[in-house]
């Protein structure tokens, strides 16, 4: 490998190595004054200084081979040639002090007291904000108290305010509570959501914490940037959010601003704030790129900014007015460089973890080092003190009916898949692949998911996912105009092949697909949602058919079922329609059930929660996992139960941590449903795989997880 510090490039832009004179080599001699011009054929008669310098010149010329670089290798030259502080940043990385765990003093006023692990995460957390960093990463396992660990820290010091905390919607609500809970009042909170939305900015600024969502605080920047439509043409509205200094702005579930060209990504770099913070169990769940917008919200640089490969030109954000040129320097668009993308992305891309791929994987290890903090239930078993946790598949077989409706679906779809093999275009009919899938998928469920799904977009205004054909949870549109639920077009984005050959396209309509996943959701009626439920579209009386996982289902909640006490359990699914199919089984089978949906407000959200932590009659909470897999605390429930299997392990694991966490003293069972002769046996086992890797890697993410390789559509598909 060639050692860049001993390269240079010469007036023709060539690279050749640095030169090195020996110390007994002759010095060269300046020019004499005077001396008469010298012809070529008069060499003889030259001074012998000059004719010293001469052929010493020539000699060193013929020594002087020029270096092959790879285009990584140029870059970087490039790069330590203009903005020589660059070579020094991983070395000075490697360098600098490891952090000693130390527990920090249990804040006054505080109603919980915290664990040893809760004490040395506060330590921590406070070491970051007074140093470079100003913040950080904290990304303790799922159900570890990084909220607790959070509020400890604004209490720390009360009078460094106002705090911002930007939080999924689920799990506002709970934030609100916790912190009224656990300060003893000391800590004055406020919602800026929906109606609430009408305080001024000199009253927001005197609340310690301020509350909000992803979606909202998009929506305000959106209007702020780029303003909205009305009838006298373009309206820009300021936000309070981006015009208050706030001290500190906290991310919960950080990864939600995992794609750095979203809105909601710029929104919160749009922020004024000295300490900024990321709270997420999994900073990366798909691929290594997503770090970045963590790196961009912090503001570590180097890593944020983009860099000119032929001028000392440096910024965050680079404005290219033409298309074309530099705005700031006047260079091309492919003379600037992101260093996140170049020291630590590409090379991971194009190698994996060999050679110049394992050098980047150290990089990106060296810089979470020293600005995040990951602590594991395992590793801290101890101070948890957590009851033992049980996984389980039941796996069950199709009923004769259920399995000749499989069966000719299978095969249909079997059909249709081989002949884009045989024609070669499976990436160009990716979008039909995946609603093939989809169909096994709900059918395994139950029949009537795929015999009874919408035809009609627009069933008495009631918003159609046209993935899943289901009522959308927390529906997003495309620039297309085609409407889809949130985690649905996600799954389908994330699962997506890359290939240089083909482009990602509308599952609708197959033009190229465009849609903000962090976009706020269109409004839903819940009203008509209720009322175009699958339930009310079938005749359940008399001639309605349960299924074989409905009916297992039931199976494993009545053997829980005791006369001296009430266990509580969580069913997930992702289909709103089987939630619907199952609510209504079991109210026949006598259990008392709420059921916790995309469309609610946080307001009814909350009330639902109470309702099943609080009721001791209440037994069975269903929950969409569109809509509550992650950022809920739900410690009353020891079972969980899992209705079908999710591309990406993290998901579920998700799930089961919303029950696996501080505050429960019971077993926990998650029990996740397989239906054996169907397409979840094989996702069953693509989940392992994927889980293999998650857990080898440690986050370093070598291929994208949730991606589906054309080996993966393969073995689908297989018999």
């Amino acid at each position: 490998m060639v050692d860049l510090s001993k390269v240079e490039f010469d007036e023709d832009g060539h690279a050749r190595m640095k030169k090195e004179e020996p110390d007994n080599a002759l010095p060269d001699v300046p020019d004499e004054p005077n001396i008469p011009e010298i012809k070529e054929d008069d060499e003889d008669d030259q001074p012998l200084s000059k004719k010293r310098k001469t052929t010493a010149k020539k000699s060193r010329k013929k020594k002087e081979p020029k270096i092959k670089l790879t285009p990584y290798q140029r870059t970087t030259l490039r790069l330590f040639e203009h903005h020589p502080e660059l070579a020094n940043v991983f070395p000075d990385l490697q360098n600098a002090p490891k952090y000693e765990p130390h527990r920090a003093p249990q804040p006054a006023d505080m109603g919980v007291k915290l664990l040893p692990f809760q004490l040395e995460g506060l330590h921590w957390m406070l070491s970051q904000e007074d140093s470079i960093y100003n913040g950080g990463v904290l990304a303790d396992e799922m159900g570890m108290g990084k909220t607790i660990q959070t509020i400890a820290l604004l209490m720390n010091d009360r009078s460094k305010k106002p705090s911002l905390v930007v939080a999924p919607t689920v799990a506002l609500m709970q934030w609100k509570n916790e912190i009224e809970q656990h300060t003893n009042g000391a800590l004055s909170t406020y919602i800026y959501h929906g109606a609430s939305r009408t305080i001024n900015i000199h009253d927001l600024k005197d609340i310690d914490v301020i509350l909000t969502t992803y979606s909202v605080l998009e929506s305000v920047f959106r209007k702020q940037n780029y303003g909205f439509r009305r009838k006298n043409g373009l309206v820009k509205e300021k936000s309070l959010l981006h015009n208050i200094d706030f001290y500190r702005a906290i991310l919960d579930e950080a990864h939600n601003i995992k794609d750095r060209t979203s809105n909601t990504s710029r929104a919160v770099n749009a922020l004024k704030t000295q300490k900024r913070w990321c709270l997420s169990g999994t900073p990366l769940q798909n691929r290594i790129g997503e770090m970045y917008s963590l790196i961009r919200f912090l503001d570590i640089n180097p890593f944020a900014k983009y860099f000119c490969t032929k001028c000392e030109c440096a910024s965050k954000e680079w404005k290219f007015s033409d298309n074309m040129h530099c705005d700031s320097c006047g260079h091309v668009l492919m003379q600037h460089t992101n260093f996140f993308n170049h020291f630590m992305l590409k090379n991971i891309q194009k190698f994996g973890v060999e050679g110049p791929g394992l050098e980047s994987f150290n990089n990106i290890q060296t810089l979470l080092k020293n600005v995040m903090l990951r602590r594991t239930k395992v590793e801290r078993a101890d101070d948890l003190g957590l009851p033992p946790r049980v996984v389980t598949v039941r796996k069950d077989y199709f009923s004769e009916e259920e399995k000749d409706l499989y069966r000719s679906l299978y095969t249909d779809s079997q059909r249709k898949y081989n002949s884009f093999v045989e024609k070669g275009v499976v990436l160009n009919n990716y979008a039909n692949i995946f609603s093939l899938i989809t169909r096994m998928r709900q059918l395994a469920d139950h029949p009537d998911l795929v015999l009874k799904r919408f035809h009609d977009d627009n069933a008495a205004g009631v918003i159609v996912c046209q993935l899943c054909n289901d009522e959308a949870e927390e529906p997003i549109e495309s620039k297309c105009h085609h409407k889809f639920c949130r985690l649905c077009i996600r799954e389908y984005v994330e699962s997506y092949i890359e290939s240089s050959g083909s482009n990602l396209t509308c599952p609708v309509c197959h033009i190229g697909l465009s849609i903000d996943l962090s976009q706020p959701s269109l409004e839903v009626d819940l009203e008509s949602f209720k009322k175009q439920s699958i339930v009310s579209r079938l005749n359940m009386k008399g001639t309605w058919r349960s299924s074989t996982k409905i009916e297992a289902l039931v199976e494993e909640l009545y053997k829980l079922r005791s006369p001296v006490k009430t266990v509580k359990s969580i069913v997930f699914s992702q289909f709103t329609s089987m939630l619907d199919l199952v609510e209504w089984r079991l109210k026949r089978a006598g259990f008392q059930t709420v059921k916790l949906q995309g469309s609610m407000s946080p307001t009814q959200r909350d009330q639902t929660i109470k309702y099943f932590m609080d009721n001791i009659e209440c037994e069975v909470f269903l929950v969409s996992l569109k809509a509550g897999g992650v950022a809920l605390n739900l410690c009353e429930a020891s079972q969980v139960f899992i209705l079908d299997p999710w591309w990406n392990p993290s998901v579920e694991w998700q799930s089961g941590d919303r029950v696996h966490r501080i505050g429960q003293y019971r077993p926990v069972k998650i029990t996740r449903f397989c239906i054996e002769d169907s397409i979840e046996a094989r996702i069953i086992e693509l989940q392992e795989k994927k889980a293999n890797m998650i857990h080898a890697t440690i986050n370093q993410d070598e291929a994208a997880i949730n991606r589906l390789t054309p080996a993966d559509l393969q073995f689908l598909f297989n018999n």
